[in-house]
């Protein structure tokens, strides 16, 4: 049986729904490059800021028991290299580029997006509502009437489709408040679900010590430990939202984790600490098992399945 595996949404097709989580293999052009020669889908660039950034001290990250954590601190070439980098991209290779906006204000997050809008490009702009592991800086994503005020001012400047990226929610309640903001913008397009878990302490017996140095251990959970948490916010925002994608990210080290972000509503799906862990070869892996597992259940392509998940 012929497996097709690709993704058409939001204007693009996409060969098949992997690629980069924002934040993994894509700080520099020669990251970026790679993960475009890769057999992911698509690819995106590390969140940016307006001015460069070294980010916190390491060490940032280390691989845990069940994952990784990090608290990188938003490292960045800045603003202008991924806007040049947009401007040089084979946009007709067939991987669409995605680009992700993290400014330090709302100030700095509109110029970026007029910039991109100005520069009339063919990528899709994701604005990073959720960074967790900035010292003293809130998630903007936790607080609703700061996040429909930034999106007001976003569609004001930025007439093109986007999409943002949030945090994790835990509570039904809450589920229900950040999807009526979201309904309320209708050219916000996706969202990605989700970052990592923030504030999660690692601690390493032998050495009686914490395994990262900023924020006295503090960092940004990935991998195994989020897996739980991202399918539930994908499936509830899959759920809530209207005529929106949801983007699964977190967990996804196999093709059975990217089979249930499908199962449970996602269009596209990103992949983070297995790709820093394992380097671009995991997508082609991911892909062939994740081919394996719909022909052994029948499946031809992945809108047999999407969405379907059954409850009890």
């Amino acid at each position: 049986m012929a497996i097709d595996l690709s993704v058409s949404w939001l204007g693009v097709n996409m060969e098949n729904p992997l690629y980069n989580a924002s934040g993994v293999m894509c700080r520099s052009r020669e990251e970026l490059d790679a993960v475009a020669a890769s057999a992911a889908g698509a690819l995106i660039t590390k969140s940016c800021t307006l001015s460069a950034r070294e980010g916190n001290p390491e060490p940032r990250y280390a691989t845990a028991p069940f994952g990784s954590i990090n608290s990188m601190g938003l490292p960045n070439a800045g603003y202008e290299y991924y806007l040049d980098y947009a401007k040089i991209y084979d946009h007709a290779s067939g991987k669409p580029l995605f680009v992700s906006i993290s400014g330090m204000t709302l100030e700095e997050n509109l110029t970026m997006l007029k910039a991109f809008r100005d520069a009339e490009l063919p990528c899709l702009v994701e604005l990073n509502l959720s960074c967790p592991n900035l010292p003293g800086k809130a998630q903007i994503g936790y607080d609703f009437a700061a996040s429909s005020h930034v999106l007001s001012e976003v569609v004001k400047v930025y007439d093109k489709p986007f999409g943002v990226k949030l945090p994790p929610y835990f509570d039904p309640v809450h589920f229900a408040e950040m999807a009526s903001v979201l309904n309320s913008f209708p050219s916000l397009k996706y969202v990605t679900c989700i970052n990592s878990v923030g504030n999660g302490l690692v601690i390493d017996i032998d050495q009686e010590s914490v395994v990262i140095k900023p924020k006295a251990g503090l960092g940004g959970l990935g991998g195994d430990y989020v897996l739980p948490t991202a399918l539930a916010n994908v499936r509830e925002f899959s759920r809530l939202l209207d005529d929106k994608h949801v983007i699964g990210c977190g967990g996804i080290k196999s093709g059975r984790e990217a089979f249930m972000h499908i199962l449970a509503g996602a269009t596209a799906i990103q992949v983070g600490t297995c790709l820093y862990e394992e380097g671009v070869d995991c997508f082609a892996r991911i892909l062939n098992e994740l081919a394996a597992i719909m022909e052994a259940k029948g499946y031809s392509k992945l809108a047999d399945f999407r969405g379907k998940l059954r409850t009890m």
